[in-house]
């Protein structure tokens, strides 16, 4: 069990980032064991074709990331300093880290080691440089396609987050970020494999990234030199590969198939991009239709940085139960 003690210092300086860089990291965990992942099954099957066929060698990130991974060396996916989900920045943060740094994490007794690694070891600039080219390809392969479903997940996970903090302060905040950890006083305490004892955040306040590839488990940074992280699966996350939500069909018979689907996929906050990929719907159509829906009083909207994320109200939800329980009923 790691404990995480909190100031009322740490309480204020407590915030929410995504980390596109992070996700590769913990992608390539899921990907060189996808028996002991059967969630993510429809990613893995489908990535590790196009792996295959790319011919693309990423030995070095599966070696940088070892099974089980007891200790991941931070340099390799550093916390952002910013909440923007930008993975050039977090490769140009990758590509500076100083070569100390990168001695530092790769020594000690659970650091993990290879031929590859020893190279990265002997030219830490060189080594950095080719690191982070592996990384933008293994990107556009594994996770380009998939990350704006990933984005729209990720931040609306977030925005469920400020709303309990809003509506119910930090103890609900803290007290929901997954089954291994729970919130008591000035505590947080984490469930984990490798990692024991008691930490003081010590002002600095506690980093919370939501991750797509990390459940059921959270991974955490209490290093010295870094920002106190901890990596947790965001809500809906076991659904994200499953297949589209049903047509409410007696919904859409009253108000068109177009405009029934869209709020029968918003299950959980999507972006209007996202929605097209989804549904098959041209995004002009999309934008059009939520505008009708949100005029009705059955979507509504958010802003997350550059993004809208959209959401069913509390209206939608009352007719999608209804058209499925007199679908029900018809049978």
């Amino acid at each position: 069990m790691l404990d995480l003690a909190f100031s009322v210092r740490d309480l204020a300086r407590t915030r929410f980032a995504l980390s596109p860089l992070w996700e590769v990291v913990a992608s390539v965990r899921v990907l060189k064991s996808p028996a002991e992942h059967p969630m993510y099954r429809p990613w893995t099957a489908e990535v590790g074709h196009r792996l295959t066929a790319s011919k693309l060698d990423w030995g070095l990130l599966a070696d940088l990331v070892p099974d089980p991974p007891r200790s991941i060396p931070v340099f390799v996916a550093p916390p952002p300093t910013t909440s923007v989900a930008d993975l050039e920045l977090e490769l140009a943060v990758l590509r500076a880290t100083p070569p100390e740094q990168v001695l530092a994490g790769l020594g000690g007794p659970r650091a993990p080691g290879s031929e590859r690694i020893d190279r990265l070891r002997s030219d830490p600039r060189r080594g950095l440089a080719e690191l982070a080219e592996l990384v933008g390809a293994y990107w556009e392969i594994a996770l380009a396609p998939y990350w704006p479903r990933m984005r729209s997940l990720l931040e609306g996970d977030v925005l469920h987050r400020a709303r309990l903090f809003a509506e119910h302060g930090a103890d609900q905040l803290l007290g929901d970020l997954g089954s291994t950890v729970t919130w008591d006083e000035d505590t947080l305490h984490v469930g984990h494999h490798y990692v024991r004892g008691s930490r003081q955040l010590g002002g600095r306040g506690l980093l919370l990234v939501p991750s797509v590839f990390v459940w059921p488990r959270v991974f955490s940074v209490v290093g010295p030199g870094w920002q106190p992280t901890l990596r947790y699966p965001p809500r809906g996350v076991a659904a994200l590969w499953e297949r589209h939500s049903a047509l409410p069909q007696a919904l859409a018979a009253i108000i068109g198939r177009s405009r029934a689907r869209l709020p029968a996929e918003l299950d959980t906050p999507a972006s209007t991009v996202d929605l097209a990929r989804r549904t098959g719907i041209t995004a002009g159509g999309v934008s059009q239709h939520l505008t009708a829906l949100r005029a009705a009083g059955l979507v509504d909207a958010h802003r997350s940085g550059r993004y809208v994320l959209y959401v069913r109200t509390e209206a939608a939800e009352v007719l999608l139960a209804a058209a499925d329980g007199g679908a029900l009923r018809g049978r």
